[in-house]
Order: C-alpha cells, then sequence, then structure tokens
C-alpha cells in the first residue's frame, strides 16, 4: 500500500512542479530546501485526492511513507508526511517515538518541527504516557530541535495539560539564547493563558528576568491584546 500511496503522490506532485513559485518558496525557508513550487491549497486538494480510495495505514505503512517522504529532496513530501501522520497517528504504538525523533532531527526546520511535535509526538504521549520519560530526556538534549518539541508537544492538551512538567521544561531551558528554544518557551506559555491565565501570570511573576524578553513578549502577547482591547 506503501508504494501505491507513493507513486501516486509522486505523480500527483509532479504535474503540479511549478518552478516559479519553488523558487519563491525556498527563498523564504533561506534555501534551506528544495520545492516542487505547489501552494498549500492546491496541495492540500492533492493529499485528498491522493489518499482517496485507500485502505487506513497500519503503523509500518506509516513509517515506511514518513520516512520516504523524508528521503525527497523537495519539501512538499515532508509537509504531506506531516499531514499524513496527524490523520493516522492512533495506530501507532509507543514505539513509533523513534520514527519521530528521527524525522524531528534530520531535515530540522521549524516548519516540520512544530508539526510534528504538536500533531505526532504531542498526540503519542497522550496516547501512550510511558513517553512522559522520552520528554523528560529530550529536554535536556543539546539538539535544539528535540528540546523545541518537548516544550511546546502540550500546546494542544488545553485543560489536560501537565503544568507542573509545562512550567518545569520552561524554567528548565530559560536562559538558553537559541531564538527557536525562546521563542518556544514563550508559544507554550500563551497556549496555555487559553485555559489558565493566572498560572501564567504566576509564573512570569516567579521567573521574573530570569525569562528572556523575547519568551516573556510571546507568553503575553495574547492576554495584553485582550487588555488593550478592554480599555
Amino acid at each position: 500500500m506503501t508504494e501505491e500511496l507513493l507513486a501516486r503522490l509522486t505523480a500527483a506532485y509532479e504535474a503540479a512542479r511549478d518552478p516559479v513559485a519553488a523558487e519563491s518558496m525556498r527563498r523564504y525557508m533561506r534555501d534551506q530546501f528544495e520545492f516542487l513550487g505547489v501552494p498549500t491549497p492546491v496541495r492540500t486538494q492533492l493529499d485528498r485526492d491522493v489518499t482517496a480510495g485507500l485502505d487506513p495505514p497500519d503503523e509500518t505503512d506509516l513509517a515506511s511513507a514518513a520516512e520516504t517522504c523524508w528521503t525527497r529532496p523537495e519539501r512538499e513530501y515532508q509537509y504531506f508526511a506531516c499531514g499524513h501522520l496527524r490523520r493516522h497517528i492512533g495506530v501507532a504504538g509507543p514505539g513509533f517515538i523513534d520514527v519521530a525523533e528521527r524525522l524531528i532531527t534530520t531535515k530540522s526546520w521549524w516548519d516540520t518541527v512544530d508539526a510534528l511535535a504538536t500533531r505526532t509526538v504531542g498526540p503519542l504521549v497522550r496516547l501512550h504516557p510511558e513517553l512522559v520519560a522520552t520528554m523528560d530526556r529530550w529536554i535536556e538534549d543539546d539538539d535544539i530541535w528535540l528540546a523545541r518539541t518537548a516544550l511546546i508537544h502540550q500546546m494542544l492538551f488545553r485543560d489536560t495539560t501537565d503544568v507542573e512538567r509545562l512550567f518545569r521544561f520552561c524554567r528548565r531551558r530559560a536562559g538558553d539564547r537559541e531564538f527557536f528554544i525562546r521563542k518556544a518557551i514563550g508559544w507554550a506559555l500563551r497556549e496555555h493563558t487559553k485555559t489558565d491565565p493566572e498560572s501564567v501570570y504566576r509564573f512570569l511573576a516567579e521567573m521574573g528576568d530570569e525569562l528572556s524578553p523575547l519568551s516573556r513578549k510571546e507568553a503575553l502577547k495574547w492576554l495584553d491584546r485582550r487588555a488593550a482591547r478592554a480599555r
């Protein structure tokens, strides 16, 4: 089934190739990746057409399709893999975290890492709570993308967020000078303000200048906007 899926995908994407758009996309991503030049709305429809009528994947199919897409030079294939994982991650067992780790640490940039963190790793942790130990390991990792994933994997958990772990992770990387870590701290805290703004206010007060201005600004962005509208 994986072979048929990838054959359909390749045919559909190649037919939609647009070299002019690809050049613009490549520049936007700082020349790190090649692109086919397929815009998101078109790609979304193509993805639906490609998977129409196929049986749902099992865990092996899911891993094989994702890892094959990761070998393709054009970024759209990695985007397809992220969406495919998002739709079918429920079939995966806890061992799938090793697949996620390989994807996160290969061809790494925010566009795929954030999708994998929130839509693949997060659901895996919810389905298999023993994987919180992996998040505890990743937050200590020198790979910034694994640490970023640990910081934001709970972003869609809302009222089931492990708040103690969220704040502990933010505290652990608060002194990190890496932009993508500082941004992730603020983003994770900002998302939690939707559920419990008071706890975030308390955490920010407790941390004081230990948090970077960027993290603090991101954490307060929605609350500041809400306060401004109320005035």
